[in-house]
C-alpha cells in the first residue's frame, strides 16, 4: 500500500510540475493519433458514406469482410504494416519504418474500419427514411450518400470522436512499427508499457492517468454532443407545433 501511495504521489507530481519528458509523450501521441484520425475520417467517412447508399454485386460480402477488420487485432495491423515497410516490402522505398509515419499510418489503418462501417450504418439508416425522397428529386447515388451524410453530421461526429479515442488507446501497431525509440516514437501506451515493465511505475502511472483523462474528456463530449442534439431536435418539433396550432 505504501508503494502505490509513494508512486501515485510521485505521479502527481510529474503532473502538476510538468514534467518535460512525460508531456512531450503526452504530445507526441495525441499528435500521431489527430493525424491518424484525420486521414482515416477523411477516408472512411466518404467510403461509408457510398457503402450506405450503394446498391452492387458483391456488397453483402464486401460488408463482412468490413465487419471482420472492426475486430482485427492491433498487431496484426502492426505487423502488415511492418511488411510493407522494410526493407524487403513493396514500400520499403519510403523508408518510414520506425518513425512517426509509420505510427500514423498503422494507426489510420486500425481506424478506417471502424469509421467506414459506423458511417456507412447511419447513412444506410438515413437512406430507408429519406433515400427513395431524395432519389425522387434525381439524385443520383453519389449525391444522396453525401446529403445524407450532411444530415447525420452530429452522429457522425460521435463516430469520429470514438474513432480518435480507438487511436489514442492503441499499443500494439505502434510498438511494432514505431520501436518504442525515447523521444522519438515513445507514446503513451508504448511508454507505459515499458515503464511498466521497467518498475517505473510512477511515470507509468501518471501517463495512465493522462490517459485516462483523454478518454473521459472523449466521453464527455460524446455525450454533451447527444444532449445537444437531442435539444435541437426538441426545439424543432416543438417550433413545428407551435406553427401548426
Amino acid at each position: 500500500m505504501n508503494s502505490f501511495s509513494d508512486s501515485a504521489w510521485s505521479a502527481l507530481e510529474l503532473l502538476f510540475n510538468v514534467d518535460p519528458v512525460l508531456w512531450s509523450i503526452v504530445g507526441r501521441s495525441l499528435w500521431v493519433s489527430l493525424l491518424a484520425c484525420s486521414i482515416a475520417c477523411t477516408a472512411g467517412v466518404v467510403l461509408g458514406a457510398w457503402l450506405g447508399v450503394a446498391r452492387f454485386a458483391g456488397r453483402d460480402a464486401l460488408l463482412t469482410v468490413l465487419n471482420t477488420l472492426l475486430a482485427l487485432p492491433s498487431v496484426v495491423v502492426g505487423l502488415l504494416v511492418y511488411l510493407l515497410l522494410s526493407r524487403s516490402g513493396p514500400l520499403g522505398f519510403l523508408g518510414w519504418l520506425f518513425s512517426i509515419k509509420a505510427m500514423v499510418l498503422a494507426q489510420a489503418v486500425l481506424v478506417l474500419p471502424v469509421v467506414t462501417a459506423l458511417t456507412r450504418q447511419c447513412v444506410e439508416d438515413a437512406e430507408r427514411s429519406h433515400g427513395e425522397q431524395l432519389q425522387s428529386l434525381g439524385a443520383h447515388t453519389w449525391m444522396r450518400s453525401l446529403l445524407l451524410a450532411w444530415d447525420e453530421r452530429y452522429a457522425l461526429l460521435t463516430v469520429l470522436i470514438a474513432a480518435f479515442g480507438r487511436a489514442v488507446s492503441e499499443v500494439g501497431a505502434v510498438m511494432v512499427v514505431g520501436g518504442n525509440i525515447e523521444g522519438f516514437t515513445r507514446v503513451m501506451t508504448t511508454a507505459i508499457a515499458l515503464e511498466t515493465s521497467k518498475g517505473d511505475l510512477p511515470l507509468a502511472l501518471a501517463l495512465g492517468l493522462v490517459l485516462l483523462a483523454v478518454v473521459l474528456v472523449l466521453n464527455v463530449c460524446i455525450s454533451a454532443l447527444r444532449r445537444w442534439r437531442q435539444g435541437l431536435d426538441g426545439a424543432l418539433i416543438t417550433s413545428l407545433q407551435g406553427g401548426v396550432s
